[in-house]
């Protein structure tokens, strides 16, 4: 996993703009802490940052493809492709030539061989550009389901391109600036494709390229979710997600660098962990290595709340067991949350105060603890999506709720409370009621309808899509930014598109068929998870009850709102009318997540120094 940068522009000589490629690619060292390259010609920038996972010693970037020492292209490549063992013997028989046992001289290969037509060859996670020296023309390509990002800001003559905004918003030619579609995005919680925060730039949508040309910029998308009839019966088709499971995780287990699970104690996390226990074990390869996250006297006293009956810890160290697993609780407190060097970590990982509190910085400490120990961790991340395992998947009323499901006006979790805390003036004008409720109806205008479908089962195929498209990206994004700020790759098993796409199309009814969440998971898997996992019921990724945590984040605010420190943004009256309320005692308070979100806005404002135009 690693962190790309560039800059094409056709009216400039770039190799007189070296620093600012350098400053580019400097802004992804926390992606990449093992390497670094840069690519300069007259017209295109090309900057990379390395964290070694295959080929340590020969997979160095910007990696080039010559003929009799001429450019052909040039590749700055970050993910992995896990079926590049095959792709890598299809073209040795076409007469490629490897230098290197990388994916990324594959990648590069590919392309040679099968032009932009090589996305229909990749299993993988990936985001990467390529300048074709040839023609000079830049392509950029982003996997099937976003799972590692890509973002872009046109110029007059040409375009600047990275894995992060930090890396983009380096050149002096972007603006620091954002307006109401920019701030509608960043309050909305429903992650629009290809709509980025900031003003001018844009993300590259999963399974999308992007191609920029003297001529200007287009863009083509190679693979979304389609429909079609499922016609296995419910024994083949656990039988199916079963054998798609076991070569998935096969696949993702393959590094030069240690590797290990990250587990909850859920069905999810559990699965992944069981079968790449097995499948370890088979190889001879000794104990799956599994990682979790705990928080100081949260088991001891943890008290049910809206999303969650039971704490993780239980349940966690009855998989350990199970499988044999050599595992590690990484337990936390609320001054580790509270840390501001830690906090401050978090929003230049994210860029955007879109973070949700304690659970992106339990998150991100989580993966520094696990960074000492190995350098890819495998997670149960989007099976909810994929399998329908929300608790408002299966509530009638956010289901028939005319809005995103996880929007609906009872959630518990606090999405929709975000700024709440803003002033009302700036609210009225950025009007998120109506923003959510078009980009809802954009949403369902792209779902791939199943002719005669009707009733539950297409609006359940409706709900899915949003999952898929939407609410999975809020995910993605922010695994990829807590773990590669600390240099740790996750891949994600569940994201892999044959999978997905084969579930998508399996039946509502076929997806419930044991009356509960999950059913096609927990029936493909029951086998290698203890009674206690497969049985338990859906509970999201923990966030701490200790009332301390709160104290001290009202304790922060009302040290701004003294020192007149806080953002013109925000309604103080509002802000101390949330002060007076009484502490929460337990985790998902909506005074609890209106002050995080407000600490996150004011630092953001005043660390990136980014001028708000509503």
């Amino acid at each position: 996993m690693c962190g790309i940068c560039g800059w094409v522009d056709y009216e400039r000589d770039l190799e007189l703009a070296r620093e600012t490629v350098q400053a580019m690619t400097d802004t992804m060292a926390c992606r990449g802490p093992d390497d670094e390259g840069l690519w300069v010609a007259p017209h295109a920038g090309i900057g990379h940052r390395r964290l070694a996972i295959i080929d340590l010693q020969g997979g160095r970037q910007p990696m080039t493809a010559e003929d009799d020492g001429r450019p052909l292209a040039v590749l700055t490549y970050s993910g992995e492709v896990y079926n590049f063992q095959e792709l890598r013997a299809e073209l040795s028989a076409r007469g490629h030539r490897f230098r290197t046992e990388s994916d990324t001289e594959v990648v590069l290969h590919a392309y040679l061989e099968w032009g932009e037509d090589l996305v229909d060859h990749l299993n993988g996670m990936y985001a990467f550009a390529i300048w074709d020296a040839r023609r000079e023309e830049l392509l950029l390509v982003r996997d099937r389901m976003g799972i590692k990002p890509l973002y872009y800001y046109p110029t007059p003559h040409g375009v600047l391109f990275g894995s992060e905004p930090k890396a983009i918003l380096a050149n002096p030619l972007a603006k620091r600036a954002i307006g109401p579609d920019g701030l509608r995005e960043m309050l909305g919680f429903v992650k629009t494709p290809e709509q980025a925060i900031f003003e001018g730039m844009h993300e590259v949508r999963p399974g999308q390229l992007v191609r920029v040309r003297r001529e200007g910029l287009s863009k083509r998308r190679y693979w979304q979710l389609s429909s079609y009839e499922h016609t296995d019966d419910i024994p083949t088709t656990v039988r199916t997600v079963r054998e798609l499971l076991d070569d998935i995780v096969a696949r993702q287990l393959i590094s030069d660098v240690p590797l290990c699970t990250l587990l909850s104690g859920g069905l999810d996390s559990s699965a992944v962990t069981a079968l790449a226990a097995q499948q370890l074990r088979e190889q001879g390869l000794g104990k799956v290595r599994s990682f979790s996250v705990d928080f100081t006297g949260y088991t001891e006293h943890f008290k049910p709340d809206a999303v969650r009956e039971t704490p993780d810890t239980p349940f966690v160290h009855d998989l350990a067991r199970h499988v044999d697993a050599d595992h590690t609780d990484i337990v936390l407190d609320s001054a580790d949350l509270m840390n501001p060097a830690v906090r401050d970590a978090v929003l230049t990982a994210r860029d955007l105060p879109v973070g949700i509190g304690d659970m992106d910085t339990s998150l991100y400490l989580l993966f520094k603890a696990i960074r000492r120990h190995s350098t890819v961790a495998l997670s149960g991340e989007s099976a909810d999506e994929v399998f329908g395992g929300y608790k408002w998947f299966h509530d009638p009323v956010a289901v028939n709720a005319d809005t995103f499901p996880w929007l609906s006006p009872h959630d518990p979790t606090g999405h929709a409370t975000t700024g709440q805390l803003l002033d009302e003036d700036l609210l009225r004008k950025l009007d998120l009621p109506r923003y959510r409720a078009d980009r809802y109806q954009q949403a369902l205008a792209e779902v791939p309808r199943l002719p005669g479908e009707t009733g539950l089962e297409r609006r359940m195929r409706e709900i899915s899509y949003l999952h898929l498209t939407r609410f999975v990206q809020i995910l993605l994004d922010r695994k990829d930014r807590m773990s590669m700020a600390v240099g740790l790759e996750v891949r994600v098993p569940f994201c892999d598109h044959r999978l997905v796409e084969y579930v998508f199309n399996a039946p509502w009814a076929m997806k419930t068929f044991d009356g509960r969440e999950k059913s096609l998971l927990r029936a493909a898997t029951a086998d290698v998870l203890p009674r206690s996992v497969v049985e338990r019921v859906k509970s999201p990724y923990p966030s701490t009850q200790d009332p301390a945590y709160e104290r001290a984040l009202r304790k922060e605010v009302t040290r701004l709102l003294d020192r007149h420190e806080l953002t013109d943004l925000v309604d103080v009256p509002k802000i101390r009318k949330a002060l007076e309320q009484p502490v929460a005692e337990i985790s998902l308070l909506q005074t609890r997540a209106s002050l995080e979100g407000l600490l996150q806005i004011n630092a953001w404002l005043k660390e990136y120094r980014v001028q708000v135009n509503v």
